[in-house]
Parts: C-alpha cells; sequence; structure tokens
C-alpha cells in the first residue's frame, strides 16, 4: 500500500516514517513526504494513496486549502496539536487521529483502527471535520468588560449566562456578578461556543452547565430552571420555535 505524510516539520514526518517504516501492521511499499499545501495539492491532482497522515496547519496555510483544490479520497489520519474539543470531532468524522506529542503504540492502534475499517470509510466526512474544526477556533473565549477603574477580561467557562434587557446585555457570572458588555444576544450568538451556549429567547442565552431542571408545561411551552439567582421575576420559558434545536442541543 501507497502512504503520504502531509507534515511540515521534518523531525515529526522522519519520526513518523521511520515507525511506519518497521511496523508490521501493514505492508508498505511507498511512502511520499510532503510539507505544504502547494505540495499536497500537485501530488494528489496526479497520484492517489491508500492513506494519508495530516497535520492541520502547515507552512502555506490549513489543510483544509488542500481539499478546497483537489478531492482526496483516501482515509485521512490526522496528525494534530489541537485541545480536546478538536479530538472529539477527529473521532467523530475521522479514521482516527494522533495528537501531539504522540508514542509508537498510539501509531500502530491507529492502523489496525484503519486496517478493520478502511472499507466503510466515507471521504466526504474529511472536509466536514476540518471544516468543523475551523470554526471552532474562530469561536470567543474571553470577553473583555470595564468595571470602576479596571478593565476585566472574563472566560466563558465562569458564564452562567447573558442577560438582554432594553439595549443593554449584561454577563453573568459563577461568582454572581454581573458586568454590561458592549454588544446583543443576535451577534453574540454566532461568537459563542455552541456546544456550552444556547439563545433561548430574546432574553437569554444560557450555559448548559447552569441548567438545574427542564420544565414541561405542554408540547409547546417549556420552561428552564437555572441553578443560579435571576435578574428578571419572570421565569425563562424557551422560545417556541427553537424547542427542537434545545433538545437536538441537549443530546448532543
Amino acid at each position: 500500500m501507497k502512504i503520504a505524510i502531509i507534515e511540515d516539520e521534518h523531525l515529526a514526518s522522519s519520526y513518523l516514517k521511520s515507525i511506519l517504516e518497521k511496523q508490521t501492521v501493514l505492508p508498505i511499499s511507498e511512502i511520499t513526504l510532503l510539507k505544504s499545501v502547494k505540495d499536497a495539492v500537485a501530488f494528489f491532482k496526479e497520484n492517489a494513496v491508500d492513506l494519508s497522515f495530516m497535520d492541520i496547519h502547515l507552512g502555506d496555510g490549513k489543510s483544509l486549502d488542500i481539499f478546497e483544490e483537489t478531492p482526496i479520497s483516501s482515509p485521512i489520519i490526522f496528525i494534530t496539536a489541537y485541545d480536546s474539543y478538536a479530538v472529539k470531532v477527529f473521532k467523530h468524522f475521522t479514521i482516527d487521529y494522533l495528537l501531539k506529542p504522540y508514542e509508537e503504540e498510539e501509531l500502530l492502534e491507529a492502523l489496525i483502527k484503519y486496517k478493520n475499517i478502511k472499507e466503510t470509510f466515507n471521504p466526504s466526512l474529511i472536509v466536514e471535520s476540518l471544516v468543523e474544526i475551523e470554526n471552532q477556533s474562530n469561536i470567543q473565549h474571553h470577553f473583555l468588560v470595564s468595571h470602576r477603574d479596571k478593565l476585566i477580561s472574563i472566560n466563558d467557562s465562569t458564564i452562567t449566562f447573558f442577560f438582554a434587557t432594553g439595549k443593554h446585555l449584561f454577563i453573568h457570572t459563577n461568582t454572581g456578578s454581573s458586568y454590561l458588555y458592549n454588544s446583543n444576544l443576535k451577534d453574540l450568538i454566532n461568537k459563542l461556543d455552541p456546544i456550552l451556549f444556547f439563545k433561548i429567547n430574546r432574553k437569554y442565552i444560557i450555559n448548559r452547565s447552569q441548567i438545574q431542571e427542564i420544565v414541561k408545561h405542554s408540547s409547546q411551552k417549556i420552561e428552564i430552571l437555572l441553578n443560579v439567582i435571576l435578574p428578571d421575576p419572570e421565569p425563562i420559558i424557551l422560545s417556541k420555535k427553537e424547542i427542537n434545536n434545545f433538545k437536538n442541543w441537549l443530546d448532543s
């Protein structure tokens, strides 16, 4: 079988190549080393391989750029230094991933996985995984607010909910504090981690971890109870048009 390694770090590609050459899981006849988006595009326009190893960030761009220029039908094992969120995405969409720095044993396990499921691999899912990672990289995780004579950077993991009232938007945190933030719910929801936050209605974006109870009054009326004190005496009622999306969000 033929293998391509798309990696711009010489030591990393050499290390991977040396393990592949001595392993006995798969019979390998040829290994091609590619170090850039440009090299990969030129290669895959003229050649095909049985398996590729691909780093996400390359010296002249991102792996996603390769797929925009030429189709790749072979399964791919991603080599990545991304965080746990990205690892979940790779695990769901692709053959496997190797999280840098990885050991020889992890590579061999990935090869065994490839051997077992190569026939059922769907190449279209590769692009889906890269788009998902690209979207994640644009997510805002810190929010700068003014408080008295200080500027405070609030991490999204400490935010319990966002609350809109009139023309103002407030960030509420797990310390019980609230801060005025210069934005609105409509613009903000597109910048937040979709795993963590959900826009309930025109007043609230809530953090998944703060949900205490979900009360179903009817098929069209659902109330959300949070673990924290609310600034508004009115209950949090889920927008009717968001009920199905909310259920899918909870189930994700």
